[in-house]
C-alpha cells in the first residue's frame, strides 16, 4: 500500500500534485510519503500485537532525520550500524535505550560513542569484537548490553548480496559455536548477555526461511538458559520484502510473519525486537525525473533522463526491478512502444531498464520511479560531479525539502588543494 495515486490524470503524492513539487524543486528528486511510513509501521505493531515488542526501523534503508524522526515520534527504535547513524539518530531524538547497534565491524570510537550516548544493546558478530568491547566498557567503567548474531546457516532465497544468513556470508557466529561465545561472554568484564540476534536477508518473499532460523533461535534460547543465561530479549532482525513489480505476485503479509514469529518463539517470555527497514521505507517513496531527450538507436529506442545511476544504483548493482510510470497517465487505449530508459552517466551499466513499454513521451515530461523510498538516496553518489539530488516529505496537502539538492560550489568546496600545488 502506498500514498502515490493518480487523480484528474495525474500522479499525487497524498494530495500534492507531483508536478508541482518537480516545478518548486526541479528533478531529479525523490519524494516520501508521511502516511505511507505511518502506515506501514502501524501493520508491523499490529502484527505484534499483544506480545511484548519494540520495532526498530533498520534505517540503513533510508536515513534522513525527518524519516527517522517520523518514526520515533510513533514509538520506534532504531537498528544502526555505523557511527554517523547512531548521531543521525540521536539528532532525529531517538533515546538511547531505544537505539540497537549492528554490524561486523564496529570500531573502538565507536562503541565509546554508542556508551557515552546510550544504548540498548550491541549486536556482537564475532569474538575480536566481543572481546574489544570488553575492553571499551571496562576502561570506561561500564557495562555493555549485548547479544550475539548467530548465523544459523539457513538460506533465505534471495539476491546472493543480501543474504546474510548462510554459512558462507560474513555475518554473525555460526550456530554450532553459541554456547562457548556466550560462555566466554559471562567470563568478560564489562558485558552482559540480554538475549539472541538473527538476521537471515534482505527481501525476503517466503516465509519459509524465516520459519526455519527462527526455531534454532527457540532451540537456542533453551539451551542458553540451561547453561544459566538470562535471556530475555530475541532479535529476529527484518528483511520481509516489498512489491517491487505491479501485478506480481505480492511477498507476505506483515501479519502473516507476526505469525509465524509467535508460532516459533512466541511463548519463550522474551520481548521480541524486529528490524523492518525496506518494508517500511520502500513503498513510501518515489523518485521524479525528467526525459532530456528520446534517442533512436539501431534496433532499439532509448529514454535519457536526468537522473542517473548515482542517484538510484540498484537497477545497476542489483538488476532490481523498478516501475517506471509517467506522472502524467496516458489516455486509455494509447499504443505503447518498448524503451531502454538510461541515464547520462558515462557508464553502460547506467541503465534504468530495458525494453520497456510506455506510453509516448517527450522532452520534458516526467516519469516516477515507484517503490524508491529505501536504499535509494541512502545509496547516492557524486559519481561525475552531479550533485546528490533532493529529498522532499509529503503530509497531506504540503511539503517541505528535508534535504537540499547541493550547487555545484558547494560540492566542489569540499575538496582541499595543497599549498604545494
Amino acid at each position: 500500500m502506498d500514498h502515490f495515486l493518480y487523480r484528474d490524470g495525474v500522479l499525487h503524492a497524498e494530495d500534492v500534485p507531483v508536478p508541482d513539487i518537480a516545478r518548486v524543486v526541479s528533478t531529479p528528486v525523490y519524494i516520501y510519503s508521511a502516511a505511507t511510513l505511518r502506515r506501514h509501521f502501524q501493520v508491523f505493531d499490529e502484527a505484534l500485537a499483544g506480545m511484548d515488542h519494540l520495532i526498530c526501523y533498520a534505517m540503513k534503508a533510508n536515513s534522513n532525520v525527518a524519516v527517522v524522526k517520523l518514526m520515533g515520534d510513533m514509538g520506534a527504535g532504531v537498528d544502526v550500524v555505523s557511527g554517523g547513524e547512531y548521531l543521525r539518530a540521536k539528532a532525529a531524538g531517538i533515546p538511547g535505550e531505544r537505539i540497537v547497534f549492528s554490524g561486523v565491524g564496529k570500531t573502538r570510537d565507536e562503541m565509546r560513542l554508542a556508551l557515552e550516548g546510550g544504548i540498548r544493546q550491541f549486536n556482537l558478530e564475532s569474538e575480536p569484537e566481543m572481546r574489544a568491547l570488553s575492553e571499551v566498557a571496562t576502561a570506561m567503567g561500564v557495562t555493555a548490553p549485548v547479544t550475539v548474531r548467530v548465523n544459523p546457516d539457513v538460506d533465505a532465497k534471495t539476491h546472493e548480496k543480501i543474504a546474510t544468513g548462510k554459512s558462507e556470508n560474513k555475518f554473525g557466529i555460526p550456530i554450532a559455536r553459541a554456547r562457548e561465545v556466550y560462555a566466554e561472554i559471562r567470563d568478560l568484564p564489562g558485558l552482559e548477555a540480554v538475549g539472541i540476534d538473527v538476521h537471515i536477508g534482505s527481501q525476503l518473499t517466503d516465509l519459509a526461511p524465516f520459519r526455519a532460523a527462527y526455531e534454532k533461535v527457540a532451540e537456542l534460547t533453551g539451551v542458553l538458559r540451561e547453561d544459566g543465561h538470562t535471556i530475555t530479549r530475541l532479535d529476529l532482525g527484518g528483511g520481509l520484502g516489498i512489491p517491487y513489480e505491479h501485478g506480481n505476485q505480492a511477498p507476505p503479509l506483515p501479519m502473516e510473519y507476526g505469525q509465524v514469529i509467535r508460532e516459533t518463539v512466541g511463548d519463550l517470555g522474551c520481548e521480541i525486537e524486529i528490524e523492518p527497514g525496506r518494508l517500511i521505507a520502500g513503498n513510501s517513496g518515489i523518485m521524479v525525473s525528467s526525459v532530456i531527450y528520446l534517442k533512436q538507436g539501431e534496433g532499439r529506442n532509448f529514454l535519457i533522463l536526468d537522473a542517473a545511476m548515482n542517484d538510484l544504483v540498484r537497477p545497476s548493482m542489483y538488476d532490481a526491478h523498478h516501475d517506471i510510470v509517467p506522472v502524467t497517465e496516458a489516455e486509455p487505449g494509447v499504443e505503447r512502444a518498448p524503451f531502454d530508459i538510461v541515464g547520462p552517466v558515462c557508464e553502460s551499466g547506467d541503465t534504468f531498464a530495458k525494453m520497456r513499454n510506455l506510453p509516448p513521451m517527450t522532452d520534458g515530461d516526467l516519469v516516477a520511479f515507484r517503490s524508491a523510498g529505501a536504499y535509494g538516496a541512502v545509496m547516492a553518489s557524486e559519481y561525475n560531479s552531479r550533485p546528490l539530488i533532493p529529498e522532499v516529505l509529503v503530509d497531506g496537502d504540503h511539503f517541505a525539502v528535508i534535504r537540499a539538492r547541493p550547487t555545484y560550489e558547494e560540492m566542489i568546496a569540499r575538496d582541499m588543494v595543497p599549498e604545494w600545488l
